[in-house]
C-alpha cells in the first residue's frame, strides 16, 4: 500500500481522512443551486465534491416492460429506471464549470462514470481521480477503460462478494491502474447501523493489498466514527442543502450541519481514538454478501440486454446488445463470448440476454 495523491490531498494511513460529499441529484436540475450547494461543502470541511456523470440513455433504455420499473423495497419503489435517471442525472455540460468552481475553493471535484462515454468526457475534463459505483462493480469493461486512465480510483463495493472485489481490482490494476482504494459500502439507502459490517475493513485491507474507506447512507455518525477506529481513510457521504428539498436521494443525505458535525467528530476521533464511543451494531461481522436490505438494490447492477427487436439468425453487435441497467441478464464481462454469435430465436428490445438466446 502506498499513499494516494488526489489534488493536492494525500490519502492513506496516517494521513488526515479525506472527506468527500457527494451532489448526486440535490441539485434539482438547478445549476445555481448545485453552485450553492459545493460552497455549502466548503464551509462544512468537505475536501472533495463528487458527481455523477450519466444521461438515462447511457444508464438504460426508455422501455417499459416489467425488467425496468422498480420494484419493492428502495426508495424509487414504482419508478421506472429510465425517468429515474432522467430526474436524476447531473447535466454534462454543468460539470467542467463546477470543477473549476470547486478547485477555486481548493477542494478536488471528480465523478462516477457510469460508461465509456463518460470517462472520455471526464478526461477532457482533467479530473483527477475516479469513482467506481458499487452496482459497477462487476462490470469489467467499463472497468478496464476506466483502470486505462492510470488514475487513481475509489472504489465501493456494496453487494460485492470477495470474487467480484478480486476481480475488479485485478481487472484495474491489468488495465493500468495502480492507486486503488476500497469503500465498505452498505448499498441501502437509507442505510440500516447493524448492516454496516464494519469489521470487513481491516480484513478488506489485508485481503486486497489497499487502503479501505467508507461510503455510508445511514444518517447518523455512529459507522463512520466506527470506521475511523478501523483505519478507514476515506469517507463519502451525500450532501444537501435540505431534505425537505424532497430529490431522489435527500432522504439517505446530509445538511450542511450535520456534515460539518460529521467533519468535526472525524478530526477529533483522529487525533483520540481510543474515546470515540460508538453503537456495536456498527462493527458486525466480516461479511461480504449483500446484507438483506441490500437484495433489493441488487437490480440496479449493470447486465447484458437486448436492444432493439432481433431475428432468429440475427448476429448480436454492439448496436443490438448492450450493458445497462437493470441486472437481469448475463453479466457485463460475458459481452466478448455474445458479440459475433447468432440469435437461437427472434427477441423483443428490451429482452435480458440469457445464453439460450445465443448459438454456441
Amino acid at each position: 500500500m502506498s499513499d494516494m495523491r488526489i489534488g493536492n490531498h494525500s490519502i492513506g494511513k496516517g494521513k488526515p481522512t479525506y472527506i468527500i460529499a457527494e451532489m448526486s441529484a440535490n441539485h434539482g436540475k438547478d445549476m445555481n443551486k448545485a453552485k450553492d450547494i459545493i460552497r455549502a461543502m466548503k464551509e462544512a470541511g468537505a475536501d472533495a465534491v463528487k458527481l455523477q456523470t450519466y444521461t438515462a440513455d447511457t444508464m438504460t433504455i426508455d422501455c417499459n416492460n416489467e425488467y425496468f420499473q422498480i420494484g419493492e423495497g428502495t426508495l424509487w419503489e414504482g419508478m421506472n429506471l429510465f425517468d429515474l435517471y432522467k430526474e436524476a442525472h447531473t447535466p454534462w455540460e454543468w460539470q467542467p464549470e463546477l470543477k473549476e468552481l470547486a478547485n477555486s475553493l481548493n477542494m478536488d471535484l471528480f465523478s462516477t462514470p457510469f460508461d465509456a462515454t463518460a470517462v472520455a468526457f471526464l478526461e477532457e475534463m482533467d479530473v483527477p481521480a475516479y469513482k467506481v459505483a458499487s452496482f459497477e462493480l462487476t462490470d469489467i469493461p467499463l472497468l478496464r477503460t476506466i483502470g486505462s486512465t492510470g488514475k487513481p480510483v475509489l472504489m465501493s463495493t456494496g453487494m460485492g462478494t470477495k470474487e467480484e472485489i478480486r476481480e475488479a481490482v485485478d481487472t484495474l490494476k491489468n488495465a493500468g491502474t495502480q492507486n486503488i482504494i476500497l469503500l465498505k459500502c452498505t448499498s441501502a439507502y437509507p442505510a440500516a447501523l447493524e448492516d454496516a459490517d464494519l469489521n470487513t475493513i481491516p480484513d478488506m485491507r489485508t485481503s486486497f493489498n489497499v487502503d479501505v474507506g467508507l461510503s455510508d447512507h445511514t444518517l447518523g455518525n455512529d459507522v463512520v466514527l466506527g470506521a475511523i477506529t478501523l483505519g478507514a481513510c476515506v469517507i463519502e457521504k451525500h450532501f444537501c442543502i435540505s431534505r425537505s428539498d424532497k430529490g431522489p436521494d435527500s432522504a439517505f443525505s446530509l445538511e450542511p450541519h450535520e456534515f460539518k458535525a460529521m467533519v468535526e467528530a472525524v478530526r477529533h476521533a483522529e487525533k483520540n481514538p481510543e474515546a470515540v464511543e460508538v453503537h456495536n451494531a456498527v462493527f458486525g461481522n466480516i461479511s461480504y454478501a449483500p446484507a438483506e436490505n441490500e437484495i433489493a438494490s441488487t437490480m440496479f447492477r449493470r447486465s447484458l440486454f437486448v436492444v432493439s427487436d432481433m431475428q432468429v439468425g440475427e448476429v448480436f453487435t454492439n448496436s443490438n446488445i448492450r450493458i445497462i441497467r437493470p441486472a437481469h441478464g448475463l453479466p457485463p464481462k460475458d459481452i466478448d463470448k455474445v458479440l459475433g454469435k447468432k440469435a437461437t430465436t427472434d427477441i423483443l428490445r428490451g429482452t435480458p440476454l440469457t445464453w439460450d438466446m445465443i448459438t454456441a
